[in-house]
């Protein structure tokens, strides 16, 4: 407790308090501090000595402080480094990489499977009830014509939401230059097969989405990697020199939430990467799945805030932000829009006029933007306490890359150790991860591994990322006895 006849100043002793509360379990990693006032009151002290008590956790990187919702602890992270930038020679090579990927998946649609290699962040904070509300609304107003085959380019209320959200963010976007499909994979498949032909080269980021090498991979085309930072993206230097020595069709990037890693670029470097394509004349397709589940202070832009000449092509979805299973994406596009629309209708004609119609009014309600202010905070919350858990329960020389947005971790362990060993040592527990190869095109990351925190966190989850650490520890081990 405080006293106040001690020698330490009151606000070193709510320091104090907060870190022995730390220490024996009651906060963890990821949870919100007292209010100001409510502290205040319970410890008997002025609101000021809690506001210095608050700001001195902050300078010492102790709690992250956010607008407009608190004060929250932060894991201490003190003995754990972020994956280094990958160095390679940069070259267009062959996709191969199907087996593994089909393996992966079958992993984690298995019965009474830990699903930490899935990437669902919405799982942590599901809107499921807000949704089949709508959705009996919809159906006991629309009746059949709710299920009938919707227009080819979509709902146009859902289009005309999406617009507006676009508008909203100082962005230009027209309703006819958006099309609806069936969740973002179709909508890249659509952007590659707008911009690139069989043979011909696309240039990725390193690790990137294996969605996205899978695509490359069935049209017969070649992926170029480009080096991608776990703290701030794409390395513009290697993205230069790339392009000059290759005759490179389009670009695929995640510029906001990079999928493994997490990573977000900053605001001038996203500029400077569209003017540094742009000025070549390639097609910039923005997989922007994961923009909504950033952990900035600040909103984040779409690379297609900074097209000067209508290269980019943004590809995005409600799959990670409201219902997986839905399966509505879009593609925005003025410059190609009439070429998608021939993709999609060879594709799949349309997507599901229920599920549009439901997410218009998920939108319109207001309900989406709450849940995703709930969720980004849930989803940091998490990130919180996995990175604390792997900080406790790996082994040493273990990196992690801190996330900025979505639900994913990219880990590397010490080497000697083999992800895709772990991912099946994980399975034979009934978890699953990813395993990194999967993340490249030249089967780089054999350390590496994706783990997910986008789900409720409960004590299986922390059970099962220990038991991860306990497994990383036995490869470790194996390895130690070989060497013997």
């Amino acid at each position: 407790m405080i006293q106040k006849g001690s020698d330490h100043f009151l606000y070193q002793q709510v320091i104090d308090l907060i870190q022995a509360m730390q220490t024996s379990g009651t906060l963890r990693p990821g949870d919100k501090l007292p209010s100001l006032r409510k502290l205040s009151s319970q410890l008997n002290v002025s609101i000021p000595t809690v506001k210095q008590a608050y700001v001195e956790l902050e300078r010492l990187g102790k709690v992250d402080a956010r607008p407009k919702s608190g004060y929250y602890l932060r894991s201490a992270r003190m003995g754990i480094a972020s994956p280094k930038r990958p160095t390679f020679v940069r070259r267009p090579v062959e996709v191969r990489c199907q087996t593994l990927i089909e393996e992966a998946y079958e992993a984690v649609h298995s019965p009474n499977m830990m699903p930490l290699g899935v990437s669902h962040p919405v799982m942590a904070s599901p809107p499921d009830k807000a949704l089949a509300r709508i959705m009996r609304r919809v159906l006991a107003q629309a009746g059949p014509k709710a299920m009938a085959y919707g227009p080819m380019d979509g709902y146009a209320p859902l289009k005309r939401q999406i617009a507006q959200r676009y508008l909203e963010q100082g962005v230009e976007a027209r309703q006819e230059d958006i099309i609806i499909t069936n969740g973002a994979q179709e909508a890249l498949a659509i952007a590659i097969q707008c911009t690139a032909k069989a043979g011909d080269i696309v240039a990725v980021e390193s690790p990137t989405y294996f969605g996205i090498l899978e695509l490359i991979e069935n049209l017969g085309m070649m992926a170029l990697e480009i080096p991608t930072c776990s703290l701030d993206g794409i390395c513009l230097d290697d993205l230069q020199e790339s392009l000059d020595a290759h005759d490179v069709k389009a670009c695929i990037f995640s510029s906001l939430i990079n999928n493994p890693t997490g990573s977000c670029m900053p605001e001038r470097k996203r500029q400077r990467l569209v003017e540094i394509i742009e000025s070549r004349n390639i097609p910039l397709i923005e997989d922007d799945v994961y923009g909504e589940l950033h952990f900035c202070d600040e909103e984040v832009l779409p690379l297609q805030a900074y097209s000067k000449k209508g290269l980019v092509i943004t590809c995005s979805s409600f799959s990670k932000t409201a219902a997986p299973s839905y399966r509505i994406g879009w593609m925005l596009s003025s410059r190609y829009e009439q070429k998608a629309k021939g993709f999609k209708r060879a594709l799949s004609c349309s997507s599901s006029l229920l599920n549009q119609w439901v997410l218009t009014e998920y939108v319109r309600s207001g309900d989406f933007d709450r849940n995703i202010k709930r969720l980004r905070q849930v989803l940091r919350q998490n990130k919180e306490r996995i990175l604390s858990l792997i900080e406790q329960y790996f082994p040493e020389k273990t990196c992690v890359s801190n996330p900025q947005g979505g639900g994913v971790v990219w880990v590397e362990l010490p080497p000697g150790c083999d992800s895709t060993e772990w991912f099946r040592l994980a399975v034979s527990e009934s978890i699953s991860i990813t395993p990194g190869v999967l993340f490249s095109a030249t089967g780089k990351y054999k350390r590496c591994a994706r783990i997910s925190y986008g789900l409720p966190w409960c004590q299986t989850v922390e059970s099962a990322v220990k038991k991860l650490g306990e497994l990383s520890y036995s490869l470790l081990n194996k390895k130690m006895s070989k060497a013997g």
